[in-house]
């Protein structure tokens, strides 16, 4: 626990510093250029619901499914220039946008075949990512390394989001794309400034051999067949699926019914994620004084305690303050269980199989963000939006039950 203590208080390198910054000047630009598309396919491209949710959702799903053959593919590869190889794919596929936009040509297949391109390279650089973390820092001090990823990430989801509405207002639909598409092209600099040599890892198949249908699955055999990793799995895609999916019908009621004002619900869920600041902030500090798995069940039961009361949301100051409370509540508790969570997974994988594993759970959390938020939206229609989201709630705070009940050891290089 001391070496935790010492690592918060000091740097972690200079080779993690230049990692870090590639990390924030890409999520910011992400957080920047957030709701990007679809409000270029509404403002531009004069697209109605149904083809919005189609883009969201078909972005998500075919992108996953590409993703499938990327974790093996990536495993056997040096990790920096798979990350590099990501953010350029991204930059270029991205720049398409406003190219098309300045010549009169873009239409909605392209912004659906540029959102699969970002969705399939967003899973393979966080493989590859996650594989070059565990060999960079050392297993003390990996909880810190996350931490400080996760505090990046939603201090760009408080300040991003206002800044891209505003750039877009000054200067048109496609800029915070650009800003985005930059982002990258930068994050793809960072990492190449990482200094040292990385070692080629041994392939499993030959050069030119078709990689086996064992290989694509490893990563899903190697979660399935441990005890903790697999409930950690359905917990965390059970718990972001459900969430994501009501996310489009608290807009709906929102926006329409309760009549609450655009800036308002952008407050409203901008906002708490201070919340998430300071949780990440906590996560290294609780678990030294409390033990990581004490601090992992009690940050994901109480997790799961929050999203009910949004069904219960209603017009007025005292409705937005409702939701504020409720969003600052769960994001806090995120930000205190998503390093855990990220730090553990590393520990209880093996070094050979650690791309493919978070390859795997990427695909999954992605493809069943994108089933259940086609599913609400059903089950909306059916029952209207405040229910849906009832229900939702209460079959999240059934999501404990499937948190690890005992700590366990890692023994697996």
């Amino acid at each position: 626990m001391g070496d935790t203590r010492q690592a918060v208080r000091r740097g972690l390198g200079r080779d993690f510093a230049w990692l870090w910054a590639a990390f924030a000047v890409s999520t910011l630009g992400t957080w920047l250029a957030f709701d990007s598309f679809p409000l270029i396919a509404v403002l531009v491209l004069r697209a109605g619901p149904a083809e919005v949710s189609a883009l969201a959702a078909v972005g998500l799903a075919v992108g996953a499914v590409v993703a499938v053959p990327l974790g093996p593919w990536v495993e056997f590869r040096r990790k920096r220039p798979v990350m590099v190889s990501m953010d350029v794919a991204r930059f270029a596929a991205l720049m398409t946008i406003p190219a098309a936009y300045v010549l009169g040509r873009l239409s909605f297949a392209q912004l659906l075949v540029v959102s699969v391109i970002v969705a399939a390279c967003d899973i393979a650089f966080s493989a590859a990512s996650g594989a070059y973390l565990k060999v960079l820092v050392r297993s003390e001090n990996l909880l810190v390394a996350n931490g400080r990823f996760e505090s990046t990430m939603w201090t760009a989801s408080v300040i991003g989001p206002p800044l891209g509405g505003a750039a877009i207002g000054l200067l048109g639909p496609v800029t915070t794309v650009v800003a985005n598409a930059l982002s990258y092209l930068l994050s793809a600099i960072g990492i190449r400034a990482i200094g040292g040599s990385e070692p080629r890892p041994e392939r499993a198949t030959a050069p030119g051999q078709r990689m086996r249908a064992g290989e694509l699955l490893e990563g899903w055999r190697y979660i399935l067949t441990h005890p903790a990793l697999r409930l950690l799995l359905f917990n965390n895609i059970l718990v972001n699926g459900l969430i994501m999916a009501t996310a489009p019908l608290l807009a709906v009621m929102m926006l329409g019914p309760l009549g609450f004002t655009p800036w308002q619900y952008g407050l409203a869920f901008a906002a708490p994620c201070v919340g998430g600041l300071v949780g990440s902030r906590l996560s290294s500090r609780l678990v030294a004084r409390f033990g990581q798995h004490r601090v992992m069940l009690v940050a994901g039961s109480l997790r799961a305690c929050w999203s009910l009361g949004l069904a219960f949301v209603h017009p007025g100051t005292s409705g937005l303050v409702l939701v504020m409370a409720i969003e600052l509540g769960l994001i806090t508790c995120a930000g205190v269980f998503n390093p855990i969570l990220a730090t553990y997974r590393l520990e209880q994988t093996a070094t050979d199989r650690v791309a493919r594993t978070l390859s795997a759970w990427t695909v999954t959390s992605r493809a069943t963000v994108a089933a259940l938020t086609a599913l609400w939206g059903l089950l909306a229609g059916v029952t209207g939006p405040r229910i849906a989201v009832a229900i939702a709630g209460v079959l999240i705070l059934a999501t404990p039950f499937l948190l690890p009940r005992r700590p366990r050891i890692m023994t697996t290089p």
